[in-house]
């Protein structure tokens, strides 16, 4: 994975949520990563699957209050997110007898679905994979680091 394709097209990513939930809430590297995507330097794909799981995630009791801070609700969040991402169609997958996780499968049929460059996220069980039919699994840090 490198900054960007031979065409100059920004590097093209799936972002697992809970890298996309940290960098929405909280400073740090998800939040590099976010204002990345921004600039677009680097493009967010995903599938109606990950939005689902997203929808979810944000809708927790735990997030009303950050929420309330940043003077949205979580459908002008939803609205926000999926005007920066570009929504793809997941490809029907096997998982890998060494995936540790059936959840995490989403993750995976989103990726060989929009062809992206890597998967960037927090999750132990997939990044213990290291990639996916030679597509790589990065923490953040090391996403941020291949893109600079």
């Amino acid at each position: 994975m490198t900054k960007s394709d031979p065409n100059g097209s920004p590097v093209k990513l799936v972002i697992d949520t809970n890298v996309l939930v940290s960098g929405l809430f909280w400073s740090g590297s998800p939040a590099r990563l976010m204002t990345m995507v921004n600039e677009g330097r680097a493009q967010h794909v995903w599938s109606s699957a990950l939005l689902q799981e997203f929808i979810v995630v944000v809708d927790r009791p735990k997030f009303t209050e950050p929420l309330r801070k940043m003077n949205c609700t979580v459908s002008d969040l939803v609205a926000e997110i999926s005007s920066q991402a570009t929504m793809i169609v997941a490809s029907q997958v096997d998982p890998p007898p060494e995936l540790r996780d059936p959840k995490d499968l989403i993750v995976l049929a989103a990726v060989v679905g929009s062809g992206a460059d890597a998967i960037v996220t927090g999750d132990k069980d997939l990044l213990a994979l290291g990639e996916f039919r030679g597509i790589p699994i990065l923490d953040v840090a090391e996403a941020l680091t291949r893109m600079s």
